[in-house]
C-alpha cells in the first residue's frame, strides 16, 4: 500500500537582497501550491492525507472544503502550537468539515502521546528533519505500526535496499526512475510505503525570492509537479493500491 501525504505548510524561509514577502502573500503562495497538487491528484484519480499547519488552518478553510470535498483526508500538522490552541482549531475544523479529524504530524516540537489522545486523535505520523546529510545519519528503524495507549504510532518508511528514507528532500533529489525502483521494491518487503511532500517544495523560486539551500531550490516548483505526475502515472500502470491514512489504518 502506498500511502501519500503532504504537509500544507508556510515557508518560513528569509528572503534576498532585503525583499519583504508579508505573510499574506506566503499564504497565498502555500495556497496556489496546494492547489496544484491537487489538480495532479484529482487527473490521477488519486487520494492522499493532507497534514494543515495548525497555525494557519483558520485562515484556509475555503482550500481545506475544497481539499476535504474532493475525498481527501484532513489531517494536522503540528510546528509549535500548544494543546489549547490546538484543541480549539481541531473543534472548529470538525465543526466545519463535519467530520472527525484523526491524525497529526509533529517534527521538531512533539507533545506527549498521552495528552494527543486526550484531544481524541486516532493517530501520530511524526516525522523527522531533512537536509542534504540526513539519508546517511540512521539506517535503521522500525517501519511497522504499532500502537499505544489507543493511539496508532505510523512510522516514517525506510527502503530496506537503499536504506534512503521517504522524505520530502529524496523525492525531490533522486531521479524518477531510482525512486520507482526503491518504492517498487520496498512494497516486496514491507506492507505499506509513508511518502510525504511539503507544499512549499511546489514554489517557483525563480519567480519569488527566499533566501533556501541551492539543494532545495533543485527541481522544485514546476518540476516538482512533473515528478508527481510521473510517479502517480507509474502508481497507475503498475496498479498499486493507495489509500488515506485514516482509511488503511482503520
Amino acid at each position: 500500500m502506498i500511502l501519500l501525504t503532504f504537509n500544507v505548510v508556510n515557508i518560513e524561509a528569509e528572503t534576498k537582497n532585503g525583499v519583504h514577502i508579508p505573510d499574506e502573500e506566503r499564504l497565498k503562495i502555500t495556497e496556489d501550491n496546494t492547489k496544484a497538487v491537487l489538480r495532479i491528484l484529482d487527473i490521477h484519480d488519486i487520494k492522499a492525507t493532507f497534514f494543515i499547519e495548525i497555525s494557519i488552518a483558520e485562515k484556509l478553510k475555503n482550500l481545506i472544503k475544497a481539499i476535504s470535498g474532493r475525498g481527501h483526508e484532513i489531517a494536522f500538522y503540528n510546528k509549535n502550537s500548544t494543546l489549547e490552541e490546538i484543541d480549539q482549531v481541531k473543534k472548529n475544523m470538525q465543526d466545519f468539515l463535519e467530520k472527525q479529524i484523526r491524525g497529526i504530524r509533529q517534527k521538531d516540537f512533539k507533545l506527549p502521546q498521552e495528552s494527543l489522545k486526550l484531544l481524541e486523535f486516532s493517530y501520530i505520523s511524526n516525522i523527522d528533519n531533512a537536509n542534504i546529510l540526513f539519508p546517511f545519519k540512521r539506517l535503521e528503524r522500525n517501519t511497522e505500526i504499532t500502537e499505544e495507549n489507543g493511539l496508532s504510532l505510523v512510522p516514517e518508511s525506510i527502503s530496506p535496499y537503499s536504506q534512503l528514507p521517504y522524505n520530502d528532500f529524496v523525492f525531490q533529489i533522486l531521479p524518477m526512475k531510482y525512486y520507482q525502483s526503491m518504492v517498487f521494491e520496498t512494497l516486496k518487503n514491507d506492507e505499506f510505503v509513508l511518502i510525504y511532500l511539503n507544499s512549499w517544495q511546489f514554489t517557483d523560486f525563480s519567480k519569488y525570492q527566499f533566501k533556501i539551500p541551492f539543494y532545495r531550490s533543485l527541481f522544485s516548483g514546476r518540476k516538482m509537479e512533473d515528478k508527481l505526475d510521473a510517479l502517480l502515472t507509474w502508481i497507475n500502470e503498475k496498479e498499486l493500491a493507495t489509500s488515506r491514512m485514516k482509511d488503511y489504518i482503520f
